[in-house]
């Protein structure tokens, strides 16, 4: 049973990562810029609900060709995400909150990437999503984690980031402190010591690669660095720990 849930995980990450390119692309403008409509090469994105879902590839001219993040990697990151989820948490309900968030935490890497930008519209609704869903996960009786724990979690994690934010804003946006609350929900449902290593995990993956990039002589001590991907791998960390501790 887990082996099929891994599988179909797997294919659900995949199918999910094929339409994030384009969505990144979309996202990825500066604060107060309107979402981009067009192609790098001038052309309009046009497609189902107002051109947000398709595929990264301009059908106007072939020249364009695909544009956004490598679809392949993508593709492949946001289907072995899933497939790792479902195999630590395995069938108890809050899998089905973590394959519905993994696509959303993936296109908020992409864009933080591109444009050191964690955008509201995604942000936001993800930690209501997940507060919700969780709740909802809480009244079935497989469930392993502790719903209050993980609101109490995103409070708590989102409050940290707000002092970071407060003490030393050159490095560190608000949007880090947004995406706080949502990965402090996530984290929190399997409790504090999860929290912990989760949050620990991020602020060390992301000092790792600023050092890497000061020793490759490719950044600067105060250059500045998205931080909200390795705030999201430390926080899968914590969720496949936690959900393996719980198996």
């Amino acid at each position: 049973m887990r082996v099929l849930l891994v599988v179909v995980a797997a294919l659900w990450g995949a199918g999910a990562g094929l339409l994030l390119p384009r969505a990144a692309h979309r996202l990825s403008v500066d604060s107060g810029e309107p979402w981009s409509g067009r192609c790098p090469g001038g052309h309009p994105i046009d497609g189902a609900f107002g051109g947000w879902v398709g595929r990264a590839r301009c059908s106007d001219d072939l020249a364009c060709g695909p544009y956004g993040p490598s679809t392949a990697t993508v593709t492949v990151v946001t289907a072995l995400a899933c497939a790792a989820l479902a195999a630590a948490t395995g069938t108890r309900p809050e899998t089905a909150v973590w394959l519905l968030a993994a696509p959303v935490a993936v296109l908020l890497a992409l864009v933080d990437l591109r444009v050191h930008r964690l955008p509201d519209v995604l942000t936001l609704p993800l930690a209501a999503a997940l507060a919700a869903l969780l709740g909802l996960a809480a009244a079935l009786p497989a469930a392993a984690g502790s719903w209050p724990t993980a609101l109490l979690g995103g409070l708590a994690l989102g409050a940290a980031y707000f002092v970071l934010f407060v003490v030393n804003p050159a490095g560190m946006g608000f949007g880090d402190v947004k995406l706080a609350l949502a990965l402090g929900v996530a984290l929190g449902w399997y409790g504090w010591p999860v929290l912990l290593t989760g949050a620990v995990a991020g602020l060390v993956y992301g000092a790792v690669y600023g050092f890497g990039l000061v020793v490759v002589r490719r950044a600067g001590r105060r250059s500045a660095m998205p931080l909200g991907p390795f705030m999201i791998g430390g926080a899968l960390t914590g969720l496949l720990l936690g959900a393996s501790a719980v198996a």
